[in-house]
C-alpha cells in the first residue's frame, strides 16, 4: 500500500481534472484544422493558465520544448501562485498527447498531467524509450524488457492461462516496430495498430474493455513516465529503457544526472510514492470521449484522475457553460 502523501492534499485530485479539462477544451478548438502548432500551442497556454492558480511551488519535470525552447511549460519552469510558499510539487505534463491526432481528428488524443512530491518523478531526457507494459493482476516478472517478445508474450499467456495466439498487443504504427509486428504476428497475436498517443496506449492494458493485454515499442521518454504514472495509481509492471541515436543525446541524458544510460527502469523508479494523475480526452477514444461543443454552447468533458495511495479511479463528466471555463 502506498503511503498517502502529506504534501498531495487530496483537493489537488480534483484541481488536476480541472487542468487537463482547461487544457483539453483549448484544444479542442483546433480539431480537424490541419494545423498541429496552433493546437499545441492552444493546449500548452489553457494548462499553464490553470496550474499558475493553484496554491503550491510547482516544477515542470517533464515538459514541452527541452529540444526546441518552448516559451512555456518547459523543463525547469516554476508554476503556481504560491512559489517559496506553497507545497513543493513535481508536474510530468503532455498539453496535447496526438497533436497530429487533434489536427487530423483521429481518435485518442489527450490532454495528461501526473504529480509528486519533490523527487518523484523521473526527470527523463526528450529522448525515444524501449516501453513494456501489462495491465494488474500478474505475478511480478511476469514481463523482462531484456528478453524476446516472443519470451514476453508466452510469459504473459502461462500467467493468464491463455494460449499466446490469445494475447493482444498494441504498438505504434511506425517503420521501427516492422520486427515486432511480424513477430507478434507468427505467433497468432492480435496486433492494435495506434497512429500516435503511446500514453493511451500504454494506460490500454488497465482496462479490460480494451481487450489489450500488452503494450510494447519505443516511443517518447517523458510520456513514459506519464504512462508509469498511471499504472502506479491503479497497478500493472511497466519497464522502459532509454534509447539514444547520437552523442547528442547522450549527452543530455548525462546533464539530467542518469549515467547509465543501459539501465531498465521499472515502475516505481519512474514515479514513486504518492503520485496523482489526470486526463482528459481530447478527440473520442478508447479511453476517454473528446471534448464535445452543444449548440447552446455547454461544452461537456470526459476525464479520469486517479490516485496511487488510495487507489482510486475517478471518472468525471464535465458540462461547462459558456464563459465558466477558457474557451
Amino acid at each position: 500500500m502506498v503511503q498517502a502523501s502529506k504534501t498531495l492534499d487530496r483537493v489537488l485530485v480534483l484541481e488536476m481534472v480541472r487542468v487537463t479539462e482547461c487544457a483539453a477544451i483549448s484544444a479542442s478548438k483546433l480539431i480537424g484544422r490541419g494545423d498541429e502548432k496552433a493546437a499545441d500551442a492552444a493546449a500548452v497556454e489553457g494548462m499553464r493558465d490553470a496550474l499558475n492558480q493553484l496554491a503550491f511551488d510547482g516544477t515542470v519535470v517533464i515538459g514541452e520544448g527541452e529540444r526546441d525552447e518552448a516559451p512555456m511549460l518547459y523543463i525547469g519552469e516554476k508554476v503556481g501562485s504560491a512559489q517559496g510558499t506553497g507545497p513543493k510539487i513535481d508536474i510530468a505534463l503532455d498539453p496535447l498527447e496526438g497533436t497530429t491526432i487533434t489536427a487530423k481528428a483521429g481518435p485518442n488524443a489527450l490532454a495528461v498531467l501526473a504529480i509528486a512530491e519533490q523527487g518523484g518523478l523521473l526527470n527523463a531526457p526528450d529522448v525515444y524509450m524501449d516501453k513494456l507494459a501489462i495491465g494488474p493482476g500478474y505475478p511480478e516478472g511476469t514481463i523482462d524488457l531484456n528478453k524476446s517478445v516472443t519470451e514476453n508474450v508466452q510469459s504473459l499467456a502461462k500467467a493468464k492461462g491463455v494460449a499466446p495466439d490469445e494475447i493482444i498487443a498494441c504498438v505504434l504504427d511506425r517503420p521501427r516496430h516492422e520486427a515486432i509486428i511480424r513477430e507478434l504476428r507468427s505467433l497468432g497475436c492480435g496486433v492494435v495498430l495506434i497512429p500516435d498517443g503511446d500514453v493511451a496506449g500504454v494506460i490500454a492494458v488497465t482496462n479490460p474493455d480494451t481487450t489489450i493485454d500488452m503494450y510494447m515499442g519505443s516511443g517518447g521518454a517523458p510520456e513514459g513516465v506519464l504512462a508509469a504514472a498511471a499504472l502506479r495509481c491503479v497497478g500493472g509492471q511497466f519497464q522502459g529503457r532509454l534509447l539514444f541515436r547520437n552523442d547528442d543525446e547522450r549527452g543530455r541524458a548525462r546533464r539530467w544526472g542518469i549515467e547509465d544510460l543501459d539501465r531498465v527502469y521499472h515502475l516505481n523508479e519512474l514515479a514513486k510514492g504518492d503520485v496523482i494523475f489526470a486526463a482528459t480526452g481530447v478527440t473520442d477514444g478508447s479511453l476517454l470521449d473528446g471534448v464535445k461543443r452543444r449548440r447552446d454552447g455547454t461544452i461537456t468533458t470526459d476525464s479520469v484522475v486517479m490516485r496511487a495511495s488510495s487507489g482510486t479511479v475517478r471518472w468525471v463528466k464535465g458540462e461547462h457553460r459558456r464563459g465558466s471555463v477558457r474557451d
